[in-house]
């Protein structure tokens, strides 16, 4: 991890220096920073998956158009960044888009962002007191949006009434999963570590991969391939082409009563994609994709199950996760408990200490017997002498 360090510039000015990358959309920022780079964004309310996509690429301040904390919820970006030492200014303002070009070289000091000797932005200094005092305001403003995310639940149950109930709508696959158990993999903070933790069972168990979005990539990345890949169409956060056509299945999601043009670039491209017309987010069809197929478990890697990261990460579709979790209820199991309720097949060397114990407590049973007795009678000055025949050899090849 690369933490920011204040430094001086050639004219002895004090700040946080490097050249600006400029991205105004953040729905995927992987891959569009390098270490060292003054990322200048507009994202209100940084949710903590942009953050950590940030802290990853190493880049040393953020300049943010927009609020990163608006009071609406109690958002984990800010805090992330802050704690990986990374400057960061916020309220800026969208002029500063008309000032900045990509690759400026940019000096932050405190909230001043400095290009040259121009002042091309006043923001507000992130600190660590300043995230505290926010993120309180945030979460005591939380009832009200609970109340806002009731009302959406009930509009979201409105429109997929017949997916949620009956699994009306869900694609046709290729892909075999009635009776199998399935890994829904989604790509976030920590998914990494889920996924090492699951290891043995997707070793064993051999089920069904669905990646949702670039997971499809990362799985390839560590050795899996997916067998499903879900995707949003009108989305940045497509797999490469090669990873899609690798997949067995892939089903692309649209609106309801959406044009063929939906899927044509993939046609484009060699790939057959399934339609799949639903307001749910991709994670949460995903999830009904494999829950109407019956599979026999799924196991969800790189989902958030707290609510603090319930509200941060999609909040556009509360409504969506939420009744989909009641729908699947005990079918679906969060990767990171799995390591404590699956331990694996039997192995060879449990066989083999099963074996050991067996005959253990087989010789202890006989020794106690009268034929046990007479047999440790015999072998008592056998082990004796065997023991000190021993012991005189190894002396006799001591100096």
């Amino acid at each position: 991890m690369k933490f920011a360090v204040r430094s001086r510039s050639a004219h002895g000015l004090a700040g946080v220096q490097g050249p600006a990358r400029v991205h105004r959309r953040t729905a995927n920022v992987q891959g569009r920073f390098r270490a060292g780079d003054v990322a200048v964004l507009d994202h209100v309310d940084m949710d903590r998956e942009t953050a950590q996509a940030l802290i990853d690429a190493g880049v040393v301040a953020v300049v943010n158009a927009s609020p990163m904390i608006s009071g609406r919820y109690a958002n984990l970006g800010p805090e992330r960044l802050v704690e990986a030492g990374i400057v960061v200014a916020d309220s800026a303002g969208p002029e500063v888009f008309d000032r900045v070009k990509d690759g400026t070289p940019l000096r932050i000091d405190g909230g001043a962002v400095h290009a040259g000797d121009t002042l091309v932005a006043t923001a507000r200094a992130l600190t660590d007191e300043v995230v505290r005092d926010e993120m309180g305001k945030a979460r005591s403003g939380l009832a009200s949006q609970l109340e806002s995310f009731t009302h959406n639940s009930t509009e979201f149950l409105r429109r997929e009434e017949a997916l949620l109930l009956h699994g009306n709508g869900v694609p046709a696959i290729a892909t075999e999963i009635a009776g199998r158990p399935v890994v829904v993999a989604v790509r976030s903070h920590g998914w990494e570590e889920e996924l090492r933790g699951i290891k043995p069972f997707v070793r064993e168990q051999r089920p069904v991969l669905i990646a949702v979005d670039r997971a499809a990539d990362a799985l390839v990345g560590a050795g899996h391939k997916p067998d499903v890949v879900v995707v949003t169409g009108a989305s940045d956060d497509l797999p490469s082409a090669a990873v899609l056509r690798k997949a067995r299945d892939v089903v692309v999601l649209v609106e309801r009563g959406a044009s063929r043009t939906a899927t044509e670039p993939f046609e484009r491209l060699g790939i057959r994609a399934l339609r799949f017309e639903t307001t749910a987010t991709t994670e949460d069809a995903a999830l009904l994709l494999a829950s109407a197929r019956e599979a026999s478990l799924i196991v969800g890697v790189g989902m958030h199950a707290t609510l603090e990261e319930f509200l941060d990460r999609r909040r556009s579709g509360l409504a969506s996760t939420f009744l989909t979790r009641l729908k699947l209820g005990p079918d679906l199991v969060d990767a990171a408990a799995l390591p404590r309720l699956y331990d694996g097949a039997v192995r060879p060397r449990h066989l083999a200490g099963a074996l050991v114990a067996g005959v253990l407590a087989l010789v202890a049973a006989v020794s106690v017997t009268p034929v046990g007795q007479q047999w440790v009678d015999e072998l008592a000055p056998r082990v004796t002498s065997a023991t000190s025949h021993l012991i005189d050899n190894v002396e006799g090849m001591l100096p």
